[in-house]
């Protein structure tokens, strides 16, 4: 994967599923992941957005899973932080005299769509609870 935000808000997710309902702060969370604070409240605030996380503002403030870990689809996490294809993209444009140039791309984005469908077919069978349960 070409950025780290899945890995990132899916380690967020795990630490606050093994809280147990406890308010967790940004701080903590960043030091397991061993990453800067604000980079968490960003990925917090995109979690917050789209239903996986509720947060405590304040003194003794932090995050808290909006629901339970069985009802958290990693499918639909991945979604939530999707930026980019899977694959990548090329970075110029190919000749389009040239008989592969002028239909690569076409056929590259019919390529990762299949491939990022299977990659969320695939991920959407699993919980964050699934997940989760490899820490035990």
């Amino acid at each position: 994967m070409s950025n780290s935000r899945f890995p990132i808000s899916l380690h967020i997710l795990t630490l606050l599923n093994e809280a147990k309902g406890a308010v967790v702060s940004s701080e903590y969370l960043a030091g397991s992941i061993n990453i800067n604070p604000a980079l968490v409240r960003k990925e917090i605030m995109n979690l917050r957005k789209h239903g996986f996380v509720e947060s405590k503002e304040g003194k003794g403030g932090g995050s808290f899973l909006a629901k339970n870990a069985k009802d958290i689809n990693l499918g639909e996490v991945y979604q939530s932080v999707r930026s980019s294809n899977v694959l990548g993209q090329h970075k110029n444009e190919p000749n389009p005299k040239c008989p592969i140039g002028r239909q690569i791309n076409q056929h590259l984005d019919s390529l990762y769509s299949n491939a990022e469908h299977a990659l969320i077919a695939n991920l959407s069978k699993q919980t964050l609870a699934d997940f989760a349960s490899a820490f035990e």
